[in-house]
Parts: C-alpha cells; structure tokens; sequence
C-alpha cells in the first residue's frame, strides 16, 4: 500500500472532498494539552504542540486559535514519497491567490484553505484534474 507516485496521475485521478466543520490552529505548551480534545491533527514542535480542531472545540477550551479554515480531502492514495504533487496544488491555488496549509496522512492529502475561500478552492482543484498541463 505504497500509494500512487506518477505526479500526472494523481493530479488527473483527483477528487476532492469538503469536510464539514471549521477548523481552526491551536498552539499549546506540549506539557500542558488539554484532555478531552479530538484534533484532526498534532504536531509536535520545539516550541509546543501545533494542534488543529474545530473552532467550536477550541472556544469550548477557551483556546486561542488563528486561522479559520475549511478542510478538503484529497481522495487519492498519494506516496509519501509523491514528488510535487503538493508543490502543484499550492501552486495552483497561489495562482487565484488562496493560500493553503497541507497536511499528509499516510492514506490521503488534505487541504485546510481560509474559510470562505473552500469554494474556490475545490473550483481549482475540480479544473485541475480535468487537464495535467
């Protein structure tokens, strides 16, 4: 289960999904994570826990949060080892001036695009796999 490598492949076999709920980014001390949190991501760093989650969670913990945005789902087994498919995409999004944060997980690529931008965003991926010029 190794995932797909061929960049043209995966940019004509893309199909992108609009999860539901409003993400936001948390950052707390690593030793002090809240319990009770179910983020959709976590990352640790040097200077503390990079956490996201729906905003609604982070206000119910009176958390501080930046970046509000919408998660999309890239449905396409991607290798880890994928060379420039994320670099495409964030290109392309570049180009209608959205900035994106991906995120990799081992079966799938996902996209956290400013909320109110996911529109446009799954717009330009939906042309981007109609054509791998």
């Amino acid at each position: 289960m190794t995932g797909e490598t061929n960049l043209d492949e995966l940019i004509r076999s893309l199909s992108a999904v609009l999860v539901e709920g409003l993400y936001v980014f948390v950052t707390v001390p690593s030793d002090q994570r809240p319990a009770n949190l179910t983020p959709r991501m976590v990352f640790e760093e040097a200077e503390g826990t990079t956490l996201i989650l729906l905003k609604s969670e982070a206000e119910a913990h009176a958390l501080p949060y930046e970046f509000p945005c919408r998660m999309i789902t890239l449905n396409i087994h991607s290798s880890l080892e994928a060379v420039g498919f994320m670099a495409r995409i964030a290109s392309e999004l570049a180009k209608h001036e959205m900035g994106v944060n991906p995120v990799s997980g081992f079966f799938h690529d996902h996209l956290f695009v400013p909320d109110g931008r996911e529109h446009d965003a799954m717009s330009v991926l939906q042309q981007m796999s109609g054509s791998t010029a």
